[in-house]
């Protein structure tokens, strides 16, 4: 027996993605974004209304940042997405955030979010509300990687929206080994 939802963006896991760019005056901006992802090897897709002031920011300045929400800041990065910075210009700095200049593109990395995919705008539709972006860069802070130099998601501690409940959910439980798990059957 299954239970019918009808038509509605309900998937796991849908990655908590905080959107950040600089204002018109430099002021860093930032907003939470669930409906996105990776669209090219070198291209991050994501679905954002032309209302929001990050959108009109990354419009004027043709490039973008996108940090992994974490554990550690799930309060602040649901208050950018909760809080509009159309009405709220400081939102950046009440969530608790710092901007650091990215080397790579025009925006604003988070510096307590240790994942980011920096972007320069390759386009946007304001009628479907699909923004793409060209990865130039992905930056990672070194307090989130192992002994290796490699990321560690334990250290890491990624969020994800759960779309059926409303609910945040952390990542971070290994279970197998991409690749290579499926091998086994013949």
């Amino acid at each position: 027996m299954r239970k019918n939802f009808g038509a509605k963006p309900y998937t796991y896991p849908q990655p908590v993605f905080i959107l950040a760019s600089y204002g018109e005056d430099g002021t860093p901006g930032a907003m939470n974004a669930a409906w996105g992802g990776i669209s090219k090897d070198n291209e991050l897709s994501m679905c954002i209304s032309a209302g929001h002031k990050t959108t009109k920011d990354i419009l004027k300045r043709k490039a973008f940042t996108v940090s992994m929400a974490d554990v550690g800041h799930m309060v602040a990065c649901d208050y950018v997405g909760i809080t509009s910075g159309n009405s709220v210009p400081d939102k950046f700095q009440k969530a608790g955030f710092h901007a650091v200049k990215s080397e790579f593109v025009d925006a604003p990395l988070i510096e307590e979010l240790p994942v980011a995919v920096e972007c320069t705008l390759k386009s946007y539709d304001p009628d479907t509300c699909r923004m793409v972006g060209e990865i130039v860069n992905v930056s990672v802070d070194e307090r989130v990687l192992d002994k290796d130099g490699n990321v560690d998601i334990r250290l890491v501690k990624p969020i994800t929206f759960d779309p059926f409940n409303n609910t945040y959910v952390a990542l971070g439980e290994i279970i197998g080994n991409a690749f290579s798990a499926g091998k086994g059957i013949e």
